[in-house]
């Protein structure tokens, strides 16, 4: 199932918001959620969005890149999948145990 990210969402965006938009514009969706900080409990200002599987993610990424939603340009681009962070590890990549 092609997954969007959509960054600069309006904090005060709901999950819905997000969902009806999306379809506003022409797209089935099968689910949004967007990412809220731990601490705060306040959106982090993006999220993701499930597109049906019969949808084309390039042509969903052209109609969405740069459109407005409550004032905001949302950047629109496909998720990709997270990976595991490296900042803290050492040059050859191996964790260091003490």
């Amino acid at each position: 199932m092609p997954k969007l990210f959509v960054g600069n969402l309006p904090h005060a965006s709901s999950e819905w918001e997000v969902r009806d938009w999306v379809e506003s514009h022409g797209f089935r969706v099968e689910g949004a959620e967007i990412i809220y900080d731990r601490v705060t409990g306040k959106s982090r200002g993006f999220g993701f969005v499930s597109l049906g599987d019969e949808v084309d993610i390039q042509a969903a990424i052209a109609a969405l890149n740069g459109k407005r939603m409550d004032g905001r340009t949302l950047t629109v681009n496909r998720a990709t999948p997270l990976t595991a962070r490296s900042e803290n590890l050492p040059p050859d990549g191996k964790a260091r145990h003490l």
